[in-house]
């Protein structure tokens, strides 16, 4: 947001440059706050910077509906001990963004994030001629093909960027999933209180014995907890045993689910809460819920 001659609010890490759909979570995130955004290159900046007090909240992908969990992340907020306090869901839309003039068969290059490249497979599997390039953010790659000046080079991105780089959208909506969204988290050093807090992320092991996460999940479907999402990670230097992400609606106000999580706790080898904060509803997320209800058999 643009400075109206008062100090910030608050200080926030995005990761990316502006014109990112991590920049668009943010801004939509704080719509109401007056925020000062720092850009990083790497998703362990961002938690870096939360974790060393740089910056009071980060940004980043968690989640996307045609990729799946962005299992790096999870990784962070766990090493880096942050806590998750929000999340927002972004509609993606990939353009092929290039310099005006740019013609298809000009380009030799195209850079993207792993993740934007991934998700417009398709359509890059019709131009097997081209070196795909991965590179920082979808913004950062719209940002080197305009200081590059060439036209043998585009980038996979939003309309946003092709807008702040001067850059023409050469081919619309090239993702391969034409609902294509992105779940955002907002991570801070520490819990934080607020109205609403009805979603909980947490990170635990289960013991080493037949049936053991059958038994863990069903602590939620006694308790009327609805898990939302369920990840694995592995553990680092113990092979073949795993972390496991869970998301399930529920309120740490609520003695009910405090005593579900705390029985859960003693079951586990090993058991922490991520956070406990508001799930994003409304606008994408009513987007996303439609699209569930419009898939067939």
């Amino acid at each position: 947001m643009p400075n109206t001659g008062r100090d910030y609010d608050i200080t926030v890490g995005c990761f990316g440059n502006p014109g990112s759909y991590s920049d668009q979570a943010m801004k939509e995130s704080f719509a109401e706050k007056h925020i000062k955004p720092i850009y990083y290159d790497h998703f362990e900046d961002v938690v870096q910077a939360v974790s060393a007090g740089v910056v009071r909240y980060g940004v980043l992908p968690i989640e996307n509906s045609s990729t799946g969990g962005i299992t790096e992340v999870y990784d962070l907020i766990h090493r880096y001990d942050c806590r998750i306090v929000g999340e927002q869901y972004v509609r993606i839309e990939h353009h092929l963004l290039a310099l005006p003039g740019t013609t298809l068969k000009d380009i030799r290059t195209v850079y993207s994030h792993p993740q934007g490249l991934a998700q417009c497979r398709d359509f890059l599997k019709a131009h097997p001629d081209w070196q795909l390039q991965p590179y920082f953010s979808t913004s950062q790659s719209a940002e080197r093909v305009q200081r590059e000046g060439g036209h043998d080079a585009a980038a996979i991105g939003n309309a946003i960027s092709a807008e702040l780089y001067h850059l023409q959208v050469l081919v619309p909506h090239i993702n391969d999933n034409t609902t294509n969204f992105t779940r955002f988290v907002i991570v801070a050093l520490h819990t934080e209180k607020r109205d609403g807090n009805n979603k909980i992320t947490l990170v635990l092991t289960v013991r080493h014995r037949p049936g053991a996460l059958y038994h863990v999940l069903g602590y939620f479907f006694y308790a009327g907890m609805n898990m939302t999402h369920l990840e694995s990670r592995p553990i680092k230097g113990r092979p073949f045993e795993y972390f496991f992400h869970i998301d399930v609606i529920g309120s740490l106000d609520d003695p009910g689910v405090v005593k579900t999580l705390d029985e859960l706790a003693g079951n586990c080898n090993y058991f922490k809460i991520l956070g406990n904060y508001p799930a994003d509803t409304g606008g994408t997320t009513d987007e996303i819920r439609t699209d569930r209800r419009n898939v067939g058999p």
